[in-house]
């Protein structure tokens, strides 16, 4: 019965041409992050608790959609995040 020919191990690659080096985000960037979610969050908050007459009286409903806006601004920085 024939053998067989051994195969060639294939050369790796360099590391630089597998994955491109992502550099960690700057240091603000995680309290910026989590700040923005916190704000709207307490945004929200504060707007159910004194009955719409914070934080801002003439927005009226409208401020709940500020405080998501702002939350959600803090959300999609998570995707961005790199450590």
């Amino acid at each position: 019965m024939p053998e067989s020919k051994p195969r060639k191990k294939a050369a790796r690659p360099t590391e630089a041409a597998t994955a491109q080096q992502y550099k960690p985000n700057p240091i603000w960037y995680k309290p910026v992050m989590f700040g923005l979610m916190i704000i709207g969050l307490l945004w929200i908050i504060t707007f159910y608790i004194t009955s719409g007459q914070l934080p801002v009286p003439a927005w009226a409903s409208w401020n709940i959609v500020a405080g998501f806006g702002i939350a959600i601004i803090g959300f999609l920085m998570t995707t961005r995040w790199r450590s």
